[in-house]
């Protein structure tokens, strides 16, 4: 297998620069990224059991694949990779007698209860008086036991512990215990997704980013804010996203200077935000739901996992629970939006087709290379347009410029 990852190293760097790519940077930058996702989600796929011909095969199809071929095999990958990780959750969580009708009780409740966002995760039981589903029985299970158990299943779990980065505001970190493959899902990054239709509601907003180290942004403009997920919890619970948990960073005091008290004064959400979210019965204790700590890689480090943007089908009930992430607005009422250099406004345009799958957009950290008992590092491809924090040491001045041209 080591030779054989050589041969997708080698076609990731060469497909990269490849001129026939889309000319305009941003463009450039996710066909490149999602050509390096095809590569390296097919090859985990493959498995200990593939040959050099098979890779060979991925290799060519990664020249010549369209983009969206591409990026439905790359979603492909991923949702068999999570099935997996779902399976493995369910083996530890559930009583053995729910597992094999777990199915047909969820899909049996989703239609009797009213949803504002997304779709309805109960899983055995009826509804509450108060018409919100049940939260199934699982095993007593706290967060750090079960985390035992997925790497007992999966060969690797997370954990949070101080950085080995040398900068002093480097804090805790990401790492993985045990061994995952290259091409493998290591990460979920949790939280509340926003669309661009409902970014004035974002918590902070305009200034979203000012207190909140938390949130990352999709090419297509969907943000994930995963301040309110925090570090999870030791439960099954119906969570709404509402609560922001004691965990936040400690930002620099100072005083505040003119401008800085203006912008506080104009960053607030608009009024009935809170009424627009919806709630789903997620498992709190996900191992993995923690991505939204992995650090930027130090000065002569490089970044082992990449970001990946995946789409869950809303209609693969049985794995929704284990989706760390809640939809702000509603997901029958779709807005189009479309992107004008940095700002995003609702478009006439009613033409555009869309899946007849109801989808959540997620996001998702993919390794890179095989990782052992490592701090998990990604490339934060932060702006080259803005001053940037200084202990950001840019690992592709290039890439960040495409990124956010």
């Amino acid at each position: 297998m080591a030779f054989l990852f050589q041969k997708f190293q080698k076609a990731v760097s060469a497909l990269a620069k490849s001129s026939t790519f889309a000319k305009d940077p941003r463009q450039l930058q996710f066909e490149a990224d999602v050509n390096k996702l095809f590569l390296y989600t097919s090859y985990n796929r493959l498995g200990e059991t593939a040959d050099e011909k098979d890779a060979e095969e991925i290799i060519e199809l990664a020249g010549k694949a369209s983009l969206t071929d591409q990026q439905k095999q790359v979603q492909e990958n991923v949702h068999s990779h999570i099935r997996t990780f779902s399976k493995s959750m369910d083996d530890i969580l559930l009583p053995t007698s729910k597992r094999s009708d777990e199915s047909l009780n969820s899909s049996v409740q989703a239609n009797a209860v009213p949803r504002r966002s997304g779709l309805s995760l109960a899983v055995g039981g009826v509804a509450t008086p108060s018409n919100q589903p049940v939260v199934p029985e699982t095993q007593p299970l706290l967060r750090a036991e079960l985390s035992k158990s997925l790497k007992k299943h999966m060969g690797y779990t997370l954990e949070l512990k101080p950085s080995q980065i040398s900068h002093k505001e480097a804090g805790r970190g990401l790492f993985i215990d045990g061994e995952a493959e290259v091409g493998s899902v290591i990460a979920f990054y949790p939280g509340v997704v926003y669309s661009p239709a409902y970014y004035r509601y974002i918590p902070g907003y305009p200034r979203v980013d000012a207190e909140n180290p938390y949130l990352i942004t999709r090419y297509d403009g969907t943000v994930i804010n995963a301040q309110p997920w925090g570090e999870g919890a030791d439960l099954r619970e119906l969570w709404d996203g509402l609560t922001v948990p004691e965990f936040r960073p400690n930002l620099s005091q100072g005083a505040e200077k003119g401008s800085d008290r203006m912008w506080k004064m104009l960053s607030k959400p608009l009024e009935g935000g809170r009424r627009e979210i919806g709630t789903e019965i997620l498992e709190r204790r996900n191992p993995l739901a923690l991505g939204h700590f992995a650090n930027h890689p130090g000065k002569d480090m490089a970044p082992n996992v990449m970001v990946c943007p995946y789409d869950f089908p809303l209609t693969d009930m049985e794995m929704r629970t284990y989706i760390p992430n809640i939809l702000f607005g509603r997901d029958d009422e779709p807005v189009k939006m479309k992107r004008f250099g940095s700002f995003w406004f609702k478009s006439r345009s009613s033409t555009e087709s869309t899946s007849d799958v109801p989808v959540l957009k997620c996001l998702v950290l993919v390794a890179t290379r095989a990782l052992r008992d490592e701090e998990v590092l990604l490339n934060y491809r932060l702006s080259n347009s803005k001053r940037r924090p200084a202990w950001y040491t840019p690992v592709d001045e290039e890439e960040d410029r495409r990124r956010w041209s």
